[in-house]
C-alpha cells in the first residue's frame, strides 16, 4: 500500500508541477506583451514613435519615388524608338536634331529631286552608314513627264553614293505592264538610270520636279 501510495503521490506532484509552470509560462507572455504594448505607447507619447513611423514612411516614400523616376526615364528613352513616321521625324525636331530638307539632301549627293512624292518631306539618313528611309504618307503612284511612273510604299530605304541610290526597298516602277522592283538609281550628266530587273536609261530633266502622288490602294 504504501508504494502504491508513493507512486500516486508522485503522479499528482508531477501533474501539478507541470500545470504550475504552464501557468507560469502563460503570465510570463502576458507580461512581455504587456511591456511590448507599453513601449509602444511609451513612445508614442513621447513623439520617438512618430520619428520611427516617419523615417520609415520617407523610406518607402524614397524607394518608391525612385523607382516611378526610373520607369519615367526608361519611357522617355523607348519613345523615339517607338514611333514612326512623322511623329519620330518630331520627336527628332524637339530634340535638335534639325534636318536639311529632302530635296537638298538629294541634291548634295547629285540625285534628282523628284524621284520621290512632294509629300514625302519627312525622312531618317545615316551620315555614317549613308542609308536613308523616306517616309511617304501613303501607298501612292506618281507620273512623270516622259510617261514613266513610280509606285512607292510608305517607308522606302536605301543608301546614298555620289550619284547613286543603292539598295532601294519599297519603290517600284512599271517595266512591260509590268510592276517590277527598282533597287538602283544611278545619275549621269543628262540620264537617269534605273534598275528594275533590267538597267533602263531615262531622262533626267522629267525627274528634276517634284510631283504630287496619287494613292492607291496596294503597293
Amino acid at each position: 500500500m504504501d508504494q502504491v501510495l508513493n507512486k500516486a503521490g508522485t503522479y499528482w506532484f508531477s501533474k501539478r508541477a507541470n500545470k504550475e509552470m504552464d501557468s507560469v509560462g502563460q503570465e510570463l507572455n502576458v507580461k512581455a506583451e504587456e511591456c511590448w504594448w507599453r513601449g509602444i505607447l511609451i513612445c508614442r507619447g513621447s513623439g520617438l514613435m512618430d520619428q520611427v513611423f516617419n523615417k520609415v514612411g520617407s523610406y518607402w516614400f524614397s524607394k518608391r519615388a525612385n523607382k516611378e523616376i526610373d520607369s519615367v526615364g526608361d519611357d522617355l528613352n523607348s519613345l523615339s524608338t517607338s514611333i514612326e513616321g512623322g511623329a519620330k521625324w518630331l520627336v527628332n525636331k524637339i530634340k535638335g536634331k534639325m534636318q536639311k530638307p529632302l530635296p537638298d539632301l538629294l541634291r548634295e549627293y547629285d540625285i534628282a529631286v523628284g524621284i520621290f512624292p512632294r509629300d514625302a518631306t519627312n525622312y531618317e539618313f545615316n551620315e555614317e552608314t549613308r542609308k536613308i528611309t523616306v517616309y511617304v504618307p501613303s501607298v501612292c503612284e506618281v507620273g512623270y513627264r516622259d510617261s514613266s511612273v513610280l509606285r512607292f510604299t510608305t517607308t522606302v530605304t536605301g543608301y546614298l553614293e555620289k550619284g547613286k541610290l543603292v539598295d532601294i526597298e519599297g519603290m517600284k516602277t512599271k517595266v512591260m505592264m509590268m510592276w517590277v522592283n527598282v533597287t538602283s538609281i544611278t545619275t549621269e550628266a543628262s540620264k537617269i538610270y534605273f534598275t528594275a530587273g533590267m538597267k533602263k536609261s531615262r531622262s533626267r530633266e522629267a525627274y528634276e520636279v517634284l510631283r504630287d502622288g496619287v494613292i492607291v490602294d496596294k503597293f
